[in-house]
């Protein structure tokens, strides 16, 4: 499994033909630029929020695309040397992979002003945060009534204190974090990640774990069928099923804070124009507008200020400030490292045990 098994279950229904290299056109644009995403509801709504928004006020043509999983299809292009994509929206940890190995352009923050004005964290040589998401613990309200509910992943190992059928996501991003927070590591501390502590942790639940999700998709099911009392799942899995009327909830304490970023393929073929496409994509006022059309949380905190986004919708979005400060960010640079990428190895065989 991939960086992109989040894009793959909560996005996986693609927008189809009438999407692939559609045009967003502008009067009289010279200039244009290519934009990939993960296509279904998501890439409908940042084209309202934000593509058709900066393509009228930086008078270009948005020509886009559509991939669940662009990491194969960049190391392809860029290795044929005439990339025919220039701005591609993707997890995170595939923009600093890419920077790596050569195949992402390195930013120069002088002409993102939008983007340097963010935190630092936030960004990188070669990514610019573009919205959140979370993994949360999310619970069945059935199993537990108002104010006795799992608040920590220290409640969901605790199984006696609160006894019920559990699962966890078949893979190690986020599930390490919570395991170390469940051993009592704080949410701003726990990079490096300490593995070994993480997997001893998690050796503790395992024989308490239902089910081992691969999927968003799953998560939501298996919470919503009431096969499991409570479990891991992403932030907008659950908001949905909670739209629907079902008796669900979920908390951002301990929640770990995800991305998908921004990135410039190497040699783009319209590298000036997909810079102040980036910077115009991350603009406040267009971030604002995202949430107003699906559940994920603008990656530009001023867009909180702008005055688009009521309180009441704040609330819900994971990085909110007050929802954000609960939370772990991840550290995609740690993932992306060579440890990163051996704890990646050493989850198969925790699971094979």
């Amino acid at each position: 499994m991939t960086y992109a098994s989040h894009v793959a279950g909560l996005r996986c229904a693609l927008l189809g033909a009438s999407l692939g290299l559609a045009a967003i056109p502008s009067a009289q644009a010279d200039e244009q630029v290519t934009f990939v995403s993960q296509g279904g509801a998501y890439q409908k709504a940042q084209t309202v929020a934000i593509l058709d928004p900066a393509a009228k006020k930086l008078n270009i043509t948005i020509n886009q695309d559509s991939i669940p999983d662009a990491w194969p299809a960049i190391k392809t292009q860029v290795g044929s040397g005439k990339p025919t994509w220039d701005v591609v929206d993707t997890p995170t940890g595939y923009c600093l992979r890419g920077g790596a190995q050569g195949l992402i352009e390195k930013l120069d923050f002088s002409k993102l002003p939008n983007a340097a004005a963010m935190p630092a964290a936030y960004r990188s040589d070669y990514s610019v945060a573009y919205e959140f998401y979370s993994s949360v613990l999310a619970f069945s309200q059935k199993t537990f009534a108002a104010g006795n509910a799992p608040n920590s992943w220290a409640d969901f190992w605790d199984v006696k204190k609160f006894p019920g059928r559990r699962a966890l996501r078949n893979h190690p991003i986020a599930t390490l974090e919570a395991a170390l927070m469940a051993d009592g590591v704080a949410p701003d501390k726990l990079y490096p990640l300490d593995v070994d502590r993480a997997f001893k942790k998690l050796d503790e639940i395992k024989p308490f774990i239902t089910v081992w999700w691969t999927s968003g998709a799953q998560s939501a099911q298996l919470l919503n069928d009431g096969e499991v009392d409570m479990v891991m799942a992403w932030n907008g899995r659950v908001s949905a099923l909670i739209n629907e009327g079902a008796k669900v909830g979920f908390t951002y304490n301990q929640g770990v804070l995800q991305s998908t970023s921004l990135c410039i393929l190497k040699g783009a073929p319209n590298l000036s124009t997909a810079i102040r496409f980036v910077n115009e994509a991350v603009d406040p006022v267009n971030q604002a507008n995202l949430p107003l059309h699906i559940d994920y949380g603008p990656a530009n905190p001023k867009a909180f200020d702008t005055g688009i986004i009521k309180p009441e919708r704040a609330v819900q979005l994971p990085s909110a400030p007050e929802n954000a400060a609960k939370q772990a960010l991840m550290s995609y640079a740690w993932w992306s490292s060579p440890a990163g990428e051996d704890a990646e190895k050493r989850w198969a065989s925790f699971m094979q045990k």
